[in-house]
């Protein structure tokens, strides 16, 4: 009995359990069921704010879109409206020029008309046939227009020069303010000063004997004079001279004048000299910054401190243009070492040219192919007095640095009976042609000045006078550095006011 009791207990206790279990199930489901559906409803309430904002931001693109749509018909509108205006400016202009064209033709029609009118007038008047009339009319129209013709082939020649000339004047102008260094030339004496007369019977010697053993040593001719208190030596060569003149200084002042005394001074004196020589150019070519010359060159350079060209030393010259040139090659961004070499050498064969047959310029060259001198210095020295072409931009700078040099004031000196008989010449040569009015020589010789008469000689003329009287003087005269020659004509109307 209490078995069954259990049994039964037992089985509504499992029964009750499947009946909460069943309970809490249900519980929980409609728990979870309700969650999801507030998921879906959160899902959906984004899924709009989404959908609106993607919905917003395609109305503004659409709204932008239309705005540029709109920009862009009104500027169509607009362009087409211009283009409509401009073709009928065009139209205007184009029936404006057929009337331009139809007033030229009848305008040419009538000339044609009154040109021929005209060489049947001239042709009866000067019993000319049509030719000869059409001919003698062409010439007067040209003689007309040549004034005009001047002025415009003057123009286009200054237009293309004018900024060449600018830059060319600014290089020179630099250049020659940065070397303005003295330009007066140290004068190599001929004559030795004596402390006494009496002197100059020692000199002379018993029957002539010292003067003839010092003119034998030292190959120099001596002047005694009746100057007081000095003696001439006279030699085409420098060097000789400068040996003579050292070596008579210090037997004047050693006393004894005799010829074994004369050629021991002599040999001293040319030991010395040579010393000078040396030195000398090898401070030219220290202060040049022109260095790897041979010695046996530098020498051959030296020589050149005894040798003046128109009272211009001429290695101070050469030292002066190497400055020079080295300041234009820096400028002009040319070879600063090749100009300044060039310039100091250009001269060399000075030294030489008493020695050797040949100009200078070919005898230097002959000198530096001797020392292996680089081909491009030797162009850059060749060109400078115009025996060689300009092969380089180092060449023309030497020549410009060479007329710079000896042209300017005070540089170079002439004896006065040849500088006034060139002047002479210059203005003799001038005043022999047609026309010219008067001629005056000016700065030295170095510009002639020529003014013409106005009715014979026209604008052309007088360009072709200038060129003619330049060639007649490069035949004719013989002079350094170069003339300028400049024809003037001046037309002057005048009339009174009374």
């Amino acid at each position: 009995m209490s078995l069954k009791l259990a049994l039964l207990l037992a089985l509504l206790a499992a029964s009750a359990g499947i009946g909460l279990g069943y309970l809490l199930r249900l519980i929980i489901a409609l728990g979870k069921k309700g969650s999801v559906e507030l998921d879906i409803k959160q899902m959906e309430l984004r899924a709009r704010e989404e959908a609106q904002v993607i919905l917003d931001k395609a109305e503004a693109e659409v709204k932008e879109r239309e705005d540029r749509i709109k920009k862009t018909e009104d500027r169509l509108v607009k362009k087409e409206e211009f283009l409509d205006k401009r073709q009928t400016d065009i139209d205007k202009e184009a029936e404006y020029i057929k009337e331009k064209v139809a007033e030229i033709k009848a305008i040419r029609e009538k000339a044609e008309e009154l040109i021929e009118t005209r060489m049947f007038e001239l042709a009866k008047v000067a019993g000319l046939s049509p030719l000869e009339a059409r001919e003698e009319l062409l010439r007067q129209v040209e003689r007309e227009a040549e004034e005009d013709v001047l002025i415009r082939l003057q123009k286009l020649e200054n237009t293309g020069q004018e900024r060449l000339e600018e830059k060319a004047r600014e290089i020179l102008a630099v250049s020659i303010q940065r070397l303005a260094s003295s330009v007066s030339g140290e004068i190599m004496a001929t004559s030795v000063p004596l402390p006494s007369d009496e002197v100059k019977g020692k000199i002379i010697g018993k029957e002539g004997r010292n003067i003839k053993a010092f003119e034998r040593a030292t190959g120099v001719e001596v002047i005694v004079d009746d100057t007081p208190g000095s003696i001439t030596l006279s030699s085409f060569d420098p060097v000789r001279r400068a040996i003579a003149r050292l070596s008579l200084e210090n037997l004047i002042a050693d006393g004894r004048i005799q010829p074994a005394k004369i050629e021991e001074f002599v040999e001293k004196a040319r030991i010395e000299t040579n010393k000078i020589i040396k030195e000398k150019g090898e401070q030219a070519a220290f202060e040049c910054g022109v260095y790897n010359l041979d010695p046996k060159l530098l020498a051959i350079l030296g020589r050149l401190h005894f040798r003046y060209s128109y009272g211009q030393n001429v290695l101070d010259h050469s030292i002066e243009m190497s400055h020079l040139s080295g300041m234009i090659a820096e400028e002009l961004g040319a070879d600063v070492a090749v100009a300044k070499a060039g310039a100091l050498l250009h001269d060399i064969g000075k030294a030489l040219d008493h020695e050797v047959a040949g100009t200078h310029v070919e005898i230097g060259r002959r000198i530096l192919e001797k020392f292996n001198v680089s081909v491009e210095i030797i162009k850059a020295m060749q060109a400078h007095h115009g025996e060689y072409p300009y092969e380089t931009v180092e060449s023309v700078i030497v020549q410009t640095a060479d007329a710079i040099s000896g042209g300017r004031p005070g540089a170079r000196r002439d004896t006065v009976e040849h500088y006034l008989k060139r002047l002479e010449e210059l203005e003799h040569i001038a005043t022999s042609f047609d026309g010219v009015e008067k001629a005056y020589a000016l700065q030295a010789g170095r510009e002639i000045r020529v003014f013409v008469e106005p009715g014979k000689v026209s604008d052309l003329e007088a360009r072709n006078m200038a060129r003619n009287i330049a060639l007649r003087i490069e035949r004719e005269l013989k002079y350094p550095g170069e003339i300028k020659v400049n024809v003037i004509r001046e037309n002057r109307a005048i009339e009174f006011a009374r």
